[in-house]
């Protein structure tokens, strides 16, 4: 019989506890545990990226991660970017620009492409490529890719300068 221990982490938004075998990965707690698949496993060597998650807001190969190292942390997963009646600005991306391809690193990709945005909201065709490097696409289709990460900013940075344009045009108004 293997000893567990109990952990305490919150997983988009919402907390969950559970008890693990010390050896558990966070992306078999993911995956075999709380049943969120969209997290996908590709290598189990960190080599592929596919499951990339985001571990207290910052990517991280869920299969290189002890799902004891995120007790009490916050983890994002594909599944908590957005939902289907309103898709996130990269999810959004990634369907307009054609960036889905077979589907299967597009978790990944999806997740490391947030990280970028969050640090870095106008990378640069070059920064993006090279933010996204630790994710491998099977298909080679990184040109979608990376139009759909283009997309994804400049929507972000739209939302962004929305609130901007109608206080000022309330101002306006006074």
């Amino acid at each position: 019989m293997s000893e567990t221990i109990s952990l305490s982490l919150t997983i988009n938004g919402k907390p969950h506890t559970v008890d693990v075998e010390p050896r558990t990965l966070l992306v078999h707690l993911l995956r075999d545990t709380l049943q969120m698949t969209g997290t996908h496993i590709g290598c189990d060597t960190s080599q592929c990226g596919a499951c990339t998650v985001l571990l207290n807001g910052s990517a991280v190969k869920s299969c290189t991660v002890l799902a004891v190292q995120a007790d009490g942390e916050q983890v994002t997963t594909v599944e908590g970017l957005g939902t289907l009646e309103n898709l996130h600005p990269i999810q959004q991306g990634f369907w307009e620009k054609h960036g889905l391809q077979c589907g299967f690193c597009t978790p990944g990709v999806m997740m490391a492409a947030t990280d970028l945005l969050a640090h870095n909201p106008n990378p640069t065709e070059e920064e993006i490529r090279d933010g996204l490097e630790g994710v491998l696409c099977r298909c080679t289709g990184y040109q979608n890719i990376v139009r759909a990460v283009q997309y994804a900013a400049q929507q972000m940075n739209q939302q962004v300068g929305e609130p901007e344009v109608a206080a000022e045009a309330e101002g306006g108004r006074g």
